[in-house]
């Protein structure tokens, strides 16, 4: 597949991304939002869907989870349909000639229609666990209203607070969201004490969109993106046991993480903030045992 002949390497450098007027990181909203429904563009079927991942990708990494909990590995599969694309710009390209946004993961793709579905996790996952009419990850309609809620705060302050912690480019604007990153850790440490998940008593998509930052703090974000004012380990015995239970008893989540690809993407990836590329040796153990 031919890529476009324009310049796209301010939508593949992480190094020519800007950073606000204050040196505040901005995340982008994901341009590519539709759904799989029965009579819609995108129906549920066999073998048309692929998933585009990265394991070093924690957004990327929820949706691998959800998609072994649902049990869809047989119908999200088969050959990848890449089109002889060499990097996931190629098939931003295919479905979209003008796409301006960054190339992400991960990247639902229809292999009927040559496009993609969606590219922004937290509906991914939600179309995983309801386009395909099965019952294993239970979001109960009685308590979206507080998954929706708790996202509301976990998503800008920890999910996306690492990032822009790690990202920012003044010392302010550094301080500012490191400081509401540990206050919404401090929260969740209470939040979680005397109780095995987030919501009620069972697995959410709430635990999976926290878990996905919380395994890879200490071994990425505590260095890599200065947020050290405490580690999971040492600091939040409480959401250090939470986060060891769901990968020590749960296969869908020790089996979508691979901590030699996430810390080598980030050491790697980030030159405007690891110029050397060295990848720390640490921590050992990458997780601790139960």
């Amino acid at each position: 597949m031919a890529s476009e002949s324009r310049d796209v390497s301010s939508q593949t450098d992480i190094s020519k991304m800007k950073t606000s007027d204050d040196g505040s990181f901005k995340r982008a909203p994901m341009t590519f939002r539709n759904v799989i429904e029965k009579g819609g563009k995108f129906e549920p079927e066999l073998d048309r869907y692929h998933l585009y991942v990265s394991y070093a990708c924690p957004w990327a990494t929820r949706t691998l989870i959800v998609r072994k909990l649902k049990g869809l590995d047989s119908l999200i599969r088969g050959r990848d349909p890449n089109y002889n694309a060499q990097h996931v710009k190629d098939l931003y390209l295919k479905a979209d000639p003008n796409f301006s946004g960054r190339f992400t993961v991960p990247i639902l793709w229809d292999k009927k229609l040559h496009t993609v579905v969606n590219n922004e996790s937290s509906e991914i996952i939600r179309i995983f666990n309801t386009a395909f009419n099965d019952s294993i990850l239970r979001t109960r309609p009685d308590l979206r209203a507080e998954i929706d809620s708790l996202n509301d705060w976990i998503y800008p302050n920890i999910n996306n607070g690492v990032y822009r912690s790690g990202f920012a480019t003044t010392q302010s604007a550094y301080e500012e969201a490191v400081h509401q990153l540990f206050e919404s850790l401090d929260k969740v440490e209470k939040l979680l004490t005397g109780k095995q998940y987030i919501v009620g008593d069972r697995l959410t998509e709430c635990d999976i969109r926290l878990w996905v930052t919380i395994i890879r703090f200490d071994p990425v974000y505590v260095g890599h993106f200065k947020c050290n004012i405490r580690d999971i380990r040492h600091g939040y015995p409480v959401i250090n046991k939470w986060m060891k239970n769901l990968y020590w008893n749960n296969d869908a989540f020790k089996s979508s993480t691979n901590f030699k690809h996430i810390k080598t993407h980030y050491y790697w990836s980030h030159q405007m903030i690891n110029g050397t590329r060295i990848v720390p040796v640490g921590p050992i153990p990458d997780i601790e045992p139960l």
